[in-house]
């Protein structure tokens, strides 16, 4: 996705970070992005196999030069133990997505089969709604929720990028 602001070219960037897995790590990060004026447009955080070692993944919009200066402000810091942008194509991505859709008698059927074609899951059925799991890529994700916008999405929730590399 590109587009240009003030005349620089702005991309998504996907930017993996291995941190130790202490308290306040998160905040100096996220406080690094803001105290430059930089957004980040989703994080998501977990361990790693090692307890001690947590992965941030952070997707943020902006120019090469923008990105170079947030991954050289990331190395930085103490807790980092290391940065690593993942280029268009060297790593897969996905989102999870949880969606509350209205559905009535004559409708739920139709829900159920688009839901079906995106080869996600019903995972919670009431009276009014059904609630839906759908995990993909971040196209795939907006792509299904499109389509089931006319129904009445009552409610989503939506993880993020999380991305692994390739090699």
């Amino acid at each position: 996705m590109i587009y240009f602001q003030d005349g620089y070219r702005e991309m998504k960037h996907t930017i993996s970070v291995l941190v130790e897995n202490k308290f306040g790590v998160l905040a100096r990060i996220a406080g690094l992005f803001s105290g430059r004026g930089y957004n980040i447009d989703s994080l998501s955080v977990a361990e790693t196999i090692d307890p001690t070692v947590s992965r941030m993944t952070i997707v943020a919009h902006g120019d090469d030069r923008v990105i170079e200066q947030i991954t050289k402000q990331l190395n930085k810091l103490v807790d980092v133990i290391k940065v690593q942008e993942y280029a268009e194509g060297d790593s897969l991505e996905r989102e999870l997505v949880l969606a509350k859709v209205h559905t009535g008698a004559q409708t739920r059927s139709e829900v159920m089969q688009i839901v079906s074609i995106f080869r996600g899951k019903i995972v919670d059925v009431g009276h009014e709604f059904v609630t839906v799991e759908l995990t993909g890529t971040e196209d795939k994700v907006e792509a299904m929720l499109g389509l089931l916008k006319p129904f009445g999405i009552r409610e989503v929730v939506r993880t993020g990028t999380i991305a692994i590399a390739r090699k």
